[in-house]
Parts: C-alpha cells; sequence; structure tokens
C-alpha cells in the first residue's frame, strides 16, 4: 500500500476517520483532501440533524405539515433515495418514525411525505421525520466524492462503522459480532464500494451483552427478533446504510431488494447462524 495520511475527528455523533494515498511531495494537497472530506461530512450534519433546530430536518418537522418548506438539495435528495428505498421495502425502511428511530409501526406511512418541484417538501399528514437511518451514509459519499474531486488516487472513509472506500488498495474491515460485541466475528475485503452494519445497542459499561436492536419492525412495532445483527456491502453508503434496517426485519426476505440495489448482505440470526446472501461480492473470512 502506498504511503497514506489518515485523520479523525468527533461528527455524526461519533469518530469519523479519513484515509488517503499522500500525494508525493504534496502533502498539502493532501491535507486539502482531507480537510474538503470533513467539511462534507460537516455540512450532512448541519442539514439533517436531528436534533440541531436549525437543521432542515427540525424546518420540516416545525412547518411541513403546514406548508412546503424550501430545503437544501442534498437534503431533498436524500428524502427522495429514502422514500424510494421505503416503497420499494413495503414500507420496512421509514423516516417517519421520529425520535432516534427510523423504522415505523405503520406501513406506507412514508406516502405522508411529498416532493414538491424546487427542492420544496411538504407533509400531507403530522408526522416527523427522521434521517439519521441514512443520513451517515451519506456523509459517507459525500465525503469520498470530495476526495475524488481533489485528485486522490485511493481512500477511505469511515463513521463509526459506516464505510466506503476507492482506489487500486483492498482494505481489511473488521466486522463486529452482534452476538458478542466485544469480539469480531471476521473480516471483509473492500475496495471500490460501501459497508455499512446494524446491530443491537451494545454498552460496555453495563453489560458485555448486546441488548434489543435500534430498529422498529412496522410490523409488530417492537425490535426485529429474527435478525441481531446485519452487515450490508453495496455500491453506496447511504444504499448500504439504509437497507441493513431492511435486513434486520426481513433477513433472506430482503434478497431480491438486495439484488435491485447492487448489495449483498452478510447477518446474524437468533439462533446464531451466520448468513451470507448469494449476491454478496467480497471476500469475506469469518473468524474460526
Amino acid at each position: 500500500m502506498a504511503a497514506s495520511i489518515r485523520r479523525a475527528r468527533p461528527l455524526l455523533g461519533t469518530f469519523v476517520e479519513v484515509e488517503v494515498a499522500e500525494m508525493v511531495a504534496r502533502e498539502a494537497d493532501a491535507e486539502s483532501a482531507v480537510e474538503a472530506a470533513f467539511a462534507a461530512v460537516a455540512e450532512v450534519h448541519r442539514l439533517m440533524s436531528f436534533q440541531d433546530e436549525a437543521s432542515d430536518v427540525s424546518r420540516l418537522n416545525r412547518a411541513a405539515a403546514s406548508q412546503p418548506v424550501a430545503v437544501d438539495r442534498l437534503t431533498y435528495r436524500v428524502i427522495e433515495i429514502a422514500l424510494d428505498v421505503g416503497r420499494r421495502s413495503a414500507g420496512a425502511f421509514d423516516i417517519t418514525a421520529g425520535g432516534a428511530q427510523c423504522i415505523s409501526r405503520r406501513p406506507q406511512r412514508e406516502h405522508a411525505v411529498r416532493l414538491l418541484p424546487h427542492n420544496r417538501v411538504q407533509f400531507a399528514a403530522p408526522v416527523t421525520v427522521d434521517l439519521s437511518g441514512i443520513a451517515k451514509g451519506f456523509a459517507v459519499d459525500r465525503a469520498i466524492e470530495a476526495l475524488r474531486r481533489h485528485g486522490v488516487a485511493w481512500g477511505l472513509v469511515n463513521a463509526g462503522g459506516d464505510l466506503a472506500a476507492y482506489g487500486p488498495c483492498r482494505h481489511e474491515v473488521r466486522v463486529r459480532d452482534p452476538r458478542l460485541p466485544g469480539a469480531f466475528m471476521g473480516t471483509v475485503e473492500l475496495a471500490d464500494g460501501a459497508l455499512a452494519s446494524s446491530a443491537g445497542l451494545f454498552d460496555p459499561s453495563r453489560s458485555q451483552l448486546p441488548t434489543s436492536s435500534a430498529v422498529i419492525d412496522p410490523a409488530t412495532g417492537r425490535p426485529p427478533t429474527a435478525v441481531i445483527g446485519a452487515t450490508v456491502c453495496g455500491p453506496s453508503c447511504i444504499i448500504a446504510d439504509a437497507l441493513t434496517k431492511v435486513v434486520m426485519i426481513a433477513g433472506e426476505a430482503a434478497g431480491p431488494l438486495l439484488r435491485h440495489y447492487g448489495a449483498g448482505a452478510l447477518f446474524v440470526s437468533a439462533r446464531g447462524e451466520v448468513h451470507v446472501t448469494r449476491d454478496w461480492k467480497n471476500e469475506v473470512r469469518l473468524a474460526a
């Protein structure tokens, strides 16, 4: 592997890491590329944070039920993609759940969100939009785009386990074991592509075992029980990020949706069985 520069910063409620190939005799250019990548992530956070009262998401939740609200083109694009995944997953992925959840108890509530011309959005019913189940993946994709624009030969962006890489180098990514979050289930080799994971919540200060998942099955209003952890590899991080939630709910039944988006999944059932879908394209080595 060529010499590289790696930097990390707290963003998106996690640590975001950017690694790039060092440009020979132009280290300052490499640093500029890294700064541009972090700026792209920060922009997504500013626009799509659920907690920030000045974000597009907060403005929508305050006013879009009564009138159209103009948002940034990036926010509009993320909502557009989220609604597409929602429709194709029969409502399993839903950004209108509010709070920390991105999955609704009521399938098809995504129809309450209407996209209008000129980057305007209006709600057809009182709902709360939360993009946290997809925006982090989008931020990773935007950071990768910034690195490419700066002429970086290869790069990797990792936002708390949602990551993407491009270029000639292959990166070995360790996948945590959802059955025991302190351990690793195996490694995945990633080159041009993205990887995202979802699993049960984990608080090492309280227990070494995972608690229930933050994902909610819209059919039951409860966390899914058939799958305890899912990793999706796809062409973009925004798609991989969203599809992990669908796989957590649907398991093998998510196969047609994964194939539509050119993605594959590695997931663990509640019985501890490891499954790899047939469209998984990256080499995976499971721990003994």
